[in-house]
């Protein structure tokens, strides 16, 4: 069965049938689910939702020429913010553009497919990968390969977070350019195959590129070559992967610099989770956040088992292999090792995300245990009984279920009656072909089963989003049709129904969801009175009529709650749009006040303004029966189920409530409307709020009802004066840019003659703009109060700002270089091989008259 095709079939036939599958146990495991695009439920949850789809539909917009930017700056997001890190961490996959094959209100569609494609690849490589290291059969490479992509890690943590996948897919091939370069060849695909993996997600190429290096090591312990060649193939391999690496430096260079200046967000601790919880993680149908997946199967764990005592294996395979999975498990739990696994820097989120190196160690375990034969008896029954001993311990944690137990016993009786067969059979004849059947078989079924029990628990335990629909489409038009980009902004916002909804549905909001959103914009718009969510790295829009006016926000959407959020019925309603006369997106301070932030947003904002537009009262919190509140502390003592909050506020004024401490609703008296505010410890800040105006009496009183413990600021309440505030609007309208273009990285502005003082361009001053006044130097751009900024002195009547992405030169520098030394070092090996000398013959020329029949 295995001798009737080349090698070359058998590889290819083995990446088929573990790409089959694969597809297969991830389709069958969301059906069983119910999820899209099978059934109804939705497949967005967390980041998924609020990061990775929005970006792949804003990648669809550039792809078709509709977004507003370009690969430099995304003007959608953040009022403005660098877009090339946000390509690098989540977009840079070779199947991303993808995306745009599918129209635009498919982007849910687009991304699943997206992810099954790559754990499919992920089989596919693994199958390849496995003969390489020692000859097999071609259909246990494709049984062995499907384990390795449909792993736990895959099903449990990486189906959602589609960029990780590239990792799964690296590991494989860099443990295959490894090979390559102990071989001694095929240098420039290893060096291409070492810079494809770190383009597409650098986070999980760095994991993997730490096991592929184990891996060689491990080869190199089992073969013992002789110390020359051992040390020319362990250069040759570490230069494969410094050259590649340096191919990939444009963008992780970006990345990098990316993060050096993003929000630093929560400061997370490791913490081991106990043992019986990771061995529980081995078995099938389980499922945990917080503890590493490390199902690869029950056969391949069998066989990983049987590995140590299979005596056909020669004990110094036996021991390298096993002593890696051990040594990897082990450093998985201690801190020192958990760090370097992760680039040194504790993840926000799950501790395990290397748990995919651990799962693919396991499957070539399991892979030199069956190409020498499948185990014997005894070694079975070893394995058996330490499964068996697996599942004892498991049983003790609260991660198995019923469901976990109807599929332990079916997937082991399976993965036994296979390797039971194969051993009888001596792998030939119709029970041998019966056997790879059954373990097909079973290993389909316990995936399918795994990735449906995970798809389920998820949505118990993690926020979950609407997937593209009626509600975007509605958003969608209303911004479309208000859009004036760039003359002024349109906000889609403050009721979101994902953190990215510029990106989702369109215009150029303040939100903006990403690990690198920028140090500059979270603070700024924190000190102006804005709410975020994931410790800061998801900024949310803010609802203020001053902000509006400071970042030339000429439309704002108003949309119904979202129903899948509040699970209210639907509201079909058309949003609402309200328009404002703003300023231009370039405006000029003649005497710009430089005191820094404090504690008032209100008096932040009026600072930025230029202006005073706010009355800021006294406050007075008491309780329900009218006691007051120590410290002004609500949800908790007298204030536990309510409070309410008394002011003074001049009449018809707009009164807001800035509790960024507060979590629950507040409701002005007479006012129409509640607003909601989200606090949570270190992971949410409050927002804003708009409550309504001040009646004819002046004395106002907003009813809390708090959700959890939470305080109130001594300066709460701010009382706009909105005819004040127009009067400010119009002289910074008047005095401002009577022309703006912006083109992706670039801000062009024509100002009014003799304009002294400071031009402030309504955007982040993030790291990487340049500006030149007039036809002055470009310069790095000053900064105003978080914003960009340019000093004028009254002869300048243009303005020119552009941006450069921190790291990009320097990546760019060093991939030339090394692209200069992979050509170098493939020039200088073609023209070795052509001066070598020519092999000298093998067999002695016929004899003169004489002709020698061909073999």
């Amino acid at each position: 069965m295995d001798h009737s095709t080349a090698p070359g079939a058998k590889h290819r036939a083995a990446a088929l049938l573990a790409a089959l599958v694969a597809s297969v146990g991830m389709c069958a495991g969301d059906l069983l689910a119910g999820s899209r695009p099978f059934g109804s439920r939705t497949r967005d949850v967390n980041d998924l939702g609020n990061q990775y789809v929005p970006l792949h539909a804003h990648l669809w917009d550039l792809l078709h020429g509709r977004a507003d930017g370009g690969l430099l700056v995304n003007w959608q997001s953040g009022y403005g913010s660098s877009f090339l890190p946000d390509l690098g961490t989540y977009l840079s996959s070779p199947f991303a553009p993808l995306v745009a094959l599918f129209p635009r209100d498919r982007i849910d569609l687009a991304v699943y497919v997206i992810t099954v494609l790559k754990i499919a690849c992920a089989a596919a490589a693994m199958a390849w990968l496995l003969p390489a290291l020692r000859p097999g059969r071609w259909w246990a490479a494709g049984l062995l390969g499907a384990s390795y992509a449909l792993c736990g890690w895959t099903l449990a943590a990486a189906d959602y977070n589609p960029m990780w996948l590239d990792g799964l897919i690296a590991l494989p091939l860099l443990c295959l350019a490894g090979e390559w370069a102990l071989a001694g060849r095929r240098r420039v695909p290893g060096v291409l195959l070492v810079a494809l993996a770190w383009s597409a997600d650098f986070y999980t190429a760095y994991m993997a590129t730490l096991g592929a290096g184990l891996v060689l090591l491990v080869r190199l312990l089992i073969t013992r070559p002789p110390r020359r060649r051992a040390i020319a193939g362990a250069g040759r391999a570490l230069l494969t992967a410094v050259l590649g690496m340096g191919l990939a430096a444009p963008l992780v260079a970006v990345v990098y610099f990316g993060t050096r200046h993003a929000y630093p967000g929560r400061l997370a601790e490791f913490h081991p989770v106990p043992a019986e919880n990771l061995l529980a993680r081995l078995l099938p149908a389980t499922y945990d956040y917080g503890s590493p997946a490390l199902y690869v199967g029950t056969t391949a764990l069998l066989l990983a088992l049987a590995l140590p005592f299979h005596r056909a294996v020669p004990a110094r395979v036996r021991a390298g292999w096993t002593g890696l999975v051990l040594a990897v498990a082990l450093s998985l739990q201690w801190a020192p090792t958990s760090l370097a696994w992760h680039a040194f820097a504790v993840p926000q989120g799950s501790s395990y995300r290397q748990a995919f190196v651990l799962c693919g160690l396991l499957v070539i375990a399991a892979w030199h245990a069956l190409s020498y034969g499948p185990p014997g008896l005894p070694a079975l029954g070893a394995a058996s009984a330490l499964l068996a001993l697996t599942a004892a311990a498991a049983n003790r944690t609260d991660l198995v279920h019923a469901h976990t137990w109807a599929v332990v016993p079916l997937a082991a009786a399976g993965a036994l009656t296979g390797l039971v067969l194969l051993r009888r059979t001596g792998g030939r004849g119709r029970l041998a072909a019966l056997a790879v059947l059954v373990l097909l078989g079973a290993q389909t079924g316990e995936s399918a089963a795994t990735a449906a029990v995970a798809s389920g628990l998820r949505l118990k335990h993690l926020d979950d989003y609407a997937p593209w629909g009626e509600r975007q489409r509605l958003q969608s038009t209303a911004i479309a049709r208000a859009d004036g980009w760039p003359r002024y902004r349109t906000e889609p916002g403050r009721e979101q129904t994902v953190a990215n909804d510029p990106l989702a549905v369109g215009g150029q909001g303040a939100a903006y969801y990403s690990s690198l959103t920028s140090d500059v914009l979270s603070r700024t718009l924190t000190a102006l009175g804005g709410g975020w969510t994931s410790g800061g790295r998801a900024v949310q829009s803010l609802d203020n009529a001053v902000t509006d006016v400071l970042f030339s926000v000429g439309a704002r959407v108003h949309s119904p709650p979202d129903p899948h959020r509040t699970r209210l019925p639907a509201d079909t309603a058309a949003p609402a749009v309200t328009r404002r006369d703003v300023p231009p997106l370039v405006t000029v301070r003649a005497d710009p006040d430089r005191a820094a932030f404090g504690p008032s947003p209100y008096r932040n904002q009026e600072l930025l303004l230029g202006s005073r537009v706010y009355t800021v009262p006294r406050v007075a919190v008491g309780a329900a029966d009218g006691t007051p509140v120590p410290g002004r502390r609500v949800g908790s003592g007298p204030a536990l189920t309510g409070a309410t909050i008394t002011a003074r506020c001049p009449a018809g004024t707009q009164v807001y409530l800035a509790a960024p401490h507060f979590s629950g609703t507040a409701r002005l008296a007479g006012g129409t409307g509640t607003a909601l505010f989200h606090f949570a410890h270190g992971r949410a800040l409050a927002a804003m709020e708009p409550l309504g105006r001040a009646p004819a009496s002046g004395r106002i009183r907003i009813d809390l009802v708090p959700d959890r413990p939470g305080r109130v600021p001594p300066g709460a309440v701010g009382c706009l004066d909105t005819a004040r505030l127009d009067t400010a609007a119009a002289r910074l309208k008047a005095t401002g840019a009577t022309s703006v273009t912006v083109s992706d990285g670039t801000v062009r502005a024509r100002l009014p003659a003799g304009s002294r003082g400071l031009a402030v361009v309504a955007a982040p001053r993030i790291a990487g703009w340049r500006c030149a006044a007039g036809d002055g130097p470009a310069r790095p751009a000053r900064q105003y109060h978080g914003l960009i900024a340019v000093p004028l002195d009254g002869t300048e009547t243009t303005l020119t700002c552009t941006f450069h992405p921190p790291g990009l030169r320097l990546g760019t520098a060093v991939g030339l270089a090394s692209l200069a030394a992979l050509l170098l070092l493939t020039a200088a090996g073609a023209v070795r091989r052509r001066r070598a000398p020519a092999p000298a013959p093998t067999t002695p020329p016929a004899p003169r008259g004489r002709v020698t029949a061909a073999p």
